[in-house]
């Protein structure tokens, strides 16, 4: 009898995150061992964080629901991928959630083909999966 390991992965969320809550609930509905760590209290240094947007856009990178976008104080426009990375490092609210550590493969982002690939599973995508639903509660920003 041949008993395969359930996978794992590190999962870096922002606590009380609904959308990050909806996102670990269907991992271990396919018996994926999620590691819950803070993105935001996470102490993160250059070379750490950008290996987790190898091949991204800066636009890959950002947290579309970030309260700068959304008021305006920071456009995109105005960085380079490394200035944005920087900028990352002082306010981690900026960066795309989740990022995802599978072994040595460092994910930016809930990408279920990605996931299913790297995990052997097969998960759908159901619908707002990524989504900041307006009715979402976060308990913090």
């Amino acid at each position: 009898m041949v008993f395969h390991a359930a996978p794992n992965i590190i999962f870096y969320e922002k606590t009380g995150c609904s959308g990050n809550k909806r996102q670990k609930e269907l991992l271990r509905e396919y018996g994926v061992n999620v590691e819950v760590r803070s993105l935001l209290d996470t102490p993160w240094d250059k070379p750490t964080l950008e290996a987790f947007f190898k091949g991204l856009t800066p636009q890959e990178m950002l947290n579309p629901f970030a309260p700068q976008l959304k008021d305006g104080t920071l456009k995109l426009e105005d960085y380079t991928k490394e200035s944005l990375i920087e900028k990352m490092l002082q306010e981690p609210i900026l960066i795309r959630r989740p990022l995802l550590q599978i072994d040595n493969v460092k994910l930016c982002g809930f990408d279920i083909a990605k996931l299913n690939t790297l995990l052997h599973i097969t998960m759908p995508t159901p619908q707002n999966i990524n989504a900041c639903l307006s009715s979402d509660q976060c308990s913090s920003v």
